[in-house]
């Protein structure tokens, strides 16, 4: 008797255990150990926010719903914009803008319509583990999405690029739905960037705001450089451990899947290579704390983290206004004002040099993230840190060719890249077991 009470009491304070700390989890835990962000390299986060924005105005010359202090874009530099009506249901609305100011080419792509039957299918067009890719896994329809985008829009991308000299970046953005849109579209291109004319790797990149858990983890690691995700918060996307598929289902089941992934140990979850993250590099804007009411001035950390990647859901009547765009504009447009100041009051070095170690040390916290996930025994995890200095010493030695007596000569590509004529070979891949995994819809996915 005894015996039984003493075990219901151990089990009695062990959940009681369980239950405060996760109803006592906020948002600000998940980077509680992450740097600060600095204003040089968060810059671009509010002005590829109102440039999603600028998707949903049919008019940019006559807005009916800007941002405070406008969209700040000229409407004469949209090269183009697709409807739903144009995108046939096969990706989000969006539109590519150059900026000449900032020698930027962007793609913006809007999140979830929740009114829209196509976002839905576009949504739950996928199976845990059913599509691989790149040595990793990837969401099924994002990806036929992705490769539907770069069919159509890629000449036009390439065509700009040579037309402004092959000095532009290349930012591709998406918020929610399109942040996954966005960061597996940055993945094709990486790998197959002689489709684009030879962009350098270090010209392209990716703004995934308030992203969707859309690849495997060595890949959302392996392209920490070129991939950035902004989350607000607490917001429930970037944490939902359930696959997107599963997202609208019943409540009831929704919190019973949750509840038992919450028991599922970190280092199975680790294990799994069918498990799907945001992507890349992570920026978490922090505006509230624990046992504190109302919202603090905000400030941004970042990190590649491995172990440990937004893995809890907060229980926070926040979790879904901080998946809006609106509030995600607004609070890094503060951080980012805060940074500034913060900046010219302690500054006491050049802000060049200060620039050039600020890439340095981004440079060697992928490099720390590479090392981190093959000790941590990640599924497919492999140092790519030789490949990424390759491939940069041969896109300098482009650079230099290009600046000297052959202008006009194409710059070397990468030894891993392929053209889209390939793409589709590369997708089909063998499971662990060795059986061939082939993709049921290969229509959209083939070059046209």
């Amino acid at each position: 008797m005894s015996l039984s009470c003493g075990v219901e009491c151990v089990l009695l304070l062990g959940c009681s255990r369980w239950a405060w700390r996760r109803c006592t989890y906020v948002g600000s835990n998940d980077s509680e150990t992450w740097p600060l962000a600095t204003p040089d390299e968060f810059e671009p986060v509010p002005r590829v926010c109102r440039l999603i924005l600028a998707v949903y105005e049919p008019d940019l010359r006559n807005p009916q719903f800007p941002p405070d202090g406008g969209y700040r874009l000229n409407p004469d530099w949209v090269l183009k914009r697709v409807t739903y009506e144009d995108a046939l249901g096969r990706s989000p609305p969006y539109l590519i803008y150059a900026d000449h100011d900032r020698k930027e080419i962007v793609m913006a792509i809007r999140g979830l319509n929740l009114a829209k039957e196509s976002d839905y299918k576009l949504l739950l067009d996928n199976r845990l583990g059913m599509q691989m890719f790149d040595g990793g896994y990837v969401h099924h329809g994002l990806l036929k999405s992705a490769v539907w985008l770069l069919n159509v829009e890629s000449e036009t991308l390439k065509r700009v690029w040579e037309e402004t000299g092959r000095e532009y970046q290349m930012i591709f953005v998406g918020h929610s739905l399109g942040s996954g849109v966005a960061a597996l579209i940055t993945v094709l291109v990486v790998n197959h960037r002689d489709r684009l004319g030879g962009i350098p790797r270090s010209k392209l990149r990716c703004y995934a705001l308030a992203p969707a858990r859309c690849m495997s983890l060595n890949l959302a690691v392996k392209y920490a450089d070129v991939i950035h995700s902004i989350v607000l918060q607490d917001d429930f996307l970037p944490r939902t451990a359930t696959p997107l598929e599963d997202i609208f289902n019943l409540p009831c089941l929704l919190f019973l899947i949750c509840l038992r992934d919450t028991f599922i140990p970190e280092g199975r979850k680790l294990k799994d290579p069918r498990r799907l993250y945001a992507p890349g590099r992570m920026y978490h804007i922090v505006e509230r704390k624990f046992c504190r009411c109302g919202r603090f001035p905000p400030e941004v950390r970042t990190a590649i983290p491995v172990d440990g990647r937004f893995e809890h859901i907060v229980l926070s009547c926040n979790a879904t206004s901080d998946h809006g765009i609106i509030w995600i504009e607004k609070e890094a447009e503060k951080a980012l004002e805060i940074m500034r100041e913060n900046k010219s009051e302690t500054i006491t070095v050049p802000p060049k040099i200060q620039r050039l170690e600020r890439l340095q040390t981004i440079e060697d916290e992928h490099k720390d993230a590479l090392e981190r996930a093959v000790s941590l025994n990640i599924p497919h995890a492999v140092s790519t840190v030789e490949e990424l200095t390759e491939n940069k010493e041969m896109e300098a030695g482009a650079a230099k060719a290009n600046n000297g007596d052959s202008p006009k000569a194409e710059p070397e590509l990468s030894s891993r890249g392929t053209n889209w004529d390939e793409l589709v070979e590369k997708l089909f891949k063998r499971s662990e077991s060795g059986k061939l995994m082939l993709k049921k819809e290969s229509n959209p996915t083939q070059i046209q």
